[in-house]
């Protein structure tokens, strides 16, 4: 299992007046794109499983989270870890600490040593509470003033900025995903599959408006790594479903620069090794960092949640939540209907050498062959 050897020794913020100005400029001090969380924990809770939801709120997840057991924390603190590693996030200051029970404080402990964080406890009290203080007596730690720690010119000097506007949630034609559910006959290999420039891939063209999109999209539909990855790597390689179940944990590289999907029977262009777009290596080396939080097996399938979790949308509905889909057919010019029609999605192939009838189904890009060849017979 991933943990940090020697993480850095805690920071107790002493804060005994309350004063307003240390809570604005720690909330302030909050940039996820910096590596930075501040956490105000929800008023009224207490319980551990609140604070991990507080944390993965911070980090632009959804909660509460699905697929598991209403009560259980484990989960949730898992996944905190793994975004955490993933963006990466090196500091998470925690404002009210002297309100945490000790559950809650021994898993947040537990946090800075799998992840290595620089942890800072803000304490609003003139004296520290016996819980705090027994939490702590087992780590390394050190005071720290409010005074020093948390200026109050802090929220002067940072330039304010308006209110974000809400992301576009128009639908996103990816023609990368038409072959999504194509039904290849692909296993995982041991093999040393060569690059996809060695193969005269071309990775999937998507606009630099989309691709922010997508990126938005994919943080806030879910919290589950795996998930997200791959909806993602299936934009960037066109890859099938069966193609994606073939990669294992030892096929991404750690800092997620490339991607191995296998093809032992040849059905689209052989196995090869895929750079992986700075966009994207975020939601893998979240899938990664899950594994090994988890578990030593790097053989493991590394699109399958270790965690288990029940219910949760397959791959296509997770496509249809965050509107990414593949070309659609156009519709009547009399039609009266305002929202889009449902997806098609077809088994058709990109990659295949052959294409059966039955593949063609649906396929936009054989749409003009069609019409052309319905002209000629009409003619004759």
């Amino acid at each position: 299992m991933l943990t940090c050897p020697s993480p850095p020794a805690i920071a107790l913020v002493t804060d005994p007046h309350d004063d307003v100005t240390h809570t604005r400029a720690a909330l302030a001090a909050h940039d996820p794109a910096e590596g930075r969380l501040t956490i105000h924990p929800t008023p009224g809770t207490h319980s551990t499983l609140a604070l991990a939801h507080d944390i993965l709120a911070a980090l632009g997840k959804p909660v509460p989270l699905t697929g598991y057991r209403p009560l259980d924390h484990r989960p949730a603190w898992t996944l905190c870890a793994a975004w955490i590693l993933a963006l990466p996030v090196t500091h998470l200051a925690l404002l009210r600490a002297h309100l945490l029970d000790p559950h809650a404080l021994d898993d947040l402990l537990a946090l800075r040593a799998r992840t290595g964080l620089r942890l800072a406890l803000v304490c609003h009290r003139r004296k520290v509470p016996t819980v705090l203080e027994r939490a702590l007596s087992r780590t390394d730690h050190y005071l720290a003033d409010a005074e020093a720690l948390l200026p109050a010119e802090e929220t002067a000097t940072r330039p304010e900025t308006g209110a974000p506007g809400k992301p576009s949630r128009r639908w996103i034609t990816l023609p990368a995903l038409t072959t999504l559910r194509s039904l290849d006959e692909a296993d995982h290999c041991a093999c040393q599959p060569p690059t996809a420039d060695e193969c005269g891939f071309t990775p999937p063209s998507v606009p630099a408006a989309d691709r922010s999109l997508i990126t938005c999209r994919l943080q806030a539909a879910t919290a589950h790594p795996h998930l997200a990855a791959q909806l993602a790597t299936a934009c960037f390689t066109a890859a099938s479903m069966t193609q994606l179940r073939t990669a294992r944990v030892t096929d991404a590289a750690l800092d997620a620069r490339t991607l191995t999907l296998h093809d032992s029977v040849n059905a689209r262009q052989g196995c090869m090794t895929h750079p992986v777009p700075s966009w994207a290596r975020p939601f893998l080396r979240a899938t990664v960092f899950l594994h090994l939080l988890i578990t030593d097996s790097k053989g493991a399938r590394l699109f399958a949640d270790p965690l288990r979790a029940a219910r949760l949308p397959r791959l296509t509905d997770f496509a249809e939540q965050c509107k990414i889909r593949p070309p659609q057919p156009l519709l009547p010019k009399n039609t009266r209907r305002k929202t889009p029609p449902p997806t098609v999605w077809p088994l058709s192939t990109a990659h295949h050498s052959t294409l059966r009838e039955k593949d063609t189904i649906g396929f936009l890009q054989l749409l003009g062959h069609r019409k052309s060849v319905g002209r000629r017979r009409h003619h004759v």
